[in-house]
């Protein structure tokens, strides 16, 4: 069975690097690294409502599902409701594909219809998680309400149900999936029954599952592509990382909070991971190499696996931003940007970007440039440095709209979702 598996993810790989997907795919939340490095030469640095819009497209129902990109194809998801977003009323949970060149809707598909099992805040969305892609196949995963996996002409291959569980407070899921080396990872923290999985791609299959002392995160896994190995890293009360061939335990870390809404994010020497909320703030950055139990002392912010950590900042809703040695970290409702010494903690500044609204969306880097976008549609273009450069703001303005979900970019092209529409930005 692993032979078999084995050589279909191996032609899974050339049928992607073959026909569908190329170096400049999205093919997650985030990214191919998970971290919202855009290695794309050709984006547009300057936009707004009349310039560089190559197509808008209106997406019917709500969500803060991120595109991803196929080539041509650019994937997204939705819940339709036939009245109040409410888990009494009746939804159609959906995934779209619109023809990157022109907006077109090629397909769409319902991956199911009824009535949600659990409840969702009021800024939640019944389908906040981001779907995967390998380049042949889309998996769209909508929480509680199960996994769903397409070929990129909208043929539904395989679905999955693993389970109803309670959220904290009915606040609804949006942890995203990821795919590696053939299997798709599903983080599944809870107030009941926390878990993460993994699925065989092909045949949808469970090929092994950890069970978590967890209560409700709201954070993505990621796989940590370091300058050692490859590791799927998750965020919560603890800091874990498996290894994605078999889930065994590399290491974990135990954090000063729990309640995760952002999603860690590394390079090939550091991890940045931490959460900020109603519990205070608590934030570490791991090095690479670590194994078995690095947690931190009664008295210690660093050992010899964490570079430092914090108890004073940390990431909120937006995931950080970790360039060269600084981190970037967008404050919530808030409009601060707080950056980091990523070497040392040292906090370089902490400002309030001017006029800016909420930050839920993550930021990215191109050209060297950090891009931290903000509920309203304005863009704040940043330069790294040890003080705070604003290049310029980039505006999107879209009337009784929210800019919640993250950006994707691929081929010259910058995806940006809005509650009601999604934007294709280019310089040609």
């Amino acid at each position: 069975m692993m032979l078999r598996r084995y050589i279909g993810t191996a032609f899974l790989v050339l049928a992607a690097n073959c026909n569908n997907s190329v170096a400049e795919d999205w093919w997650q939340f985030r990214g191919p690294g998970s971290n919202g490095v855009v290695r794309d030469l050709k984006l547009p640095e300057v936009w707004g409502e009349d310039s560089s819009v190559k197509w808008k497209v209106a997406i019917p129902g709500e969500g803060w599902s991120a595109p991803i990109v196929i080539g041509k194809k650019v994937i997204v998801t939705t819940a339709v409701s036939s009245g109040q977003k409410s888990k009494n009323s009746e939804h159609k949970w959906q995934v779209i594909c619109l023809d990157a060149d022109t907006g077109k809707v090629l397909w769409t598909k319902d991956a199911l219809q009824g009535k949600p099992r659990l409840g969702t805040h009021r800024d939640n969305t019944y389908a906040s998680e981001t779907p995967a892609t390998d380049g042949t196949r889309v998996v769209a995963y909508f929480g509680m309400m199960g996994i769903f996996c397409y070929d990129l002409n909208g043929t539904e291959l395989w679905q999955k149900d693993i389970g109803s569980f309670p959220m904290k407070n009915e606040w609804g899921t949006s942890s995203s999936p990821i795919i590696h080396n053939g299997l798709v990872f599903v983080q599944a923290d809870n107030e009941q029954k926390s878990f993460i999985i993994a699925l065989d791609l092909i045949t949808g299959k469970e090929v092994w599952r950890q069970e978590r002392e967890e209560v409700s995160n709201w954070g993505s896994p990621i796989i940590w592509k370091n300058s050692l190995r490859s590791e799927l890293v998750t965020a919560g009360k603890t800091i874990r990382s498996y290894n994605p061939s078999d889930g065994t335990l590399l290491w974990q870390a135990t954090s000063s909070v729990g309640g995760y809404s952002s999603s860690p994010s590394g390079n090939a020497d550091l991890l940045v991971v931490g959460h900020q909320g109603r519990d205070g703030a608590g934030m570490m950055v791991v090095k690479a190499g670590a194994m078995g139990d690095i947690s931190m002392k009664p008295g210690e912010t660093s050992n010899s696996n964490i570079l430092w950590s914090t108890t004073k900042f940390a990431p909120q809703r937006s995931s950080p931003l970790l360039v060269e040695d600084q981190i970037f970290l967008l404050g919530g409702r808030s409009g601060m940007l707080v950056c980091v010494d990523a070497k040392t903690g040292t906090v370089l500044y902490q400002d309030r970007l001017p006029d800016a609204g909420a930050f839920w969306a993550s930021p990215w880097l191109y050209n060297g440039m950090v891009y931290c976008p903000d509920e309203n549609g304005n863009t704040f273009v940043l330069k790294p440095g040890p003080k705070l450069e604003l290049v310029r703001v980039n505006k999107l303005p879209e009337e009784n709209a929210r800019y919640w979900a993250t950006s994707a970019a691929s081929q010259g092209t910058l995806f940006i979702r809005s509650s009601n529409t999604v934007y294709a930005i280019s310089a040609k």
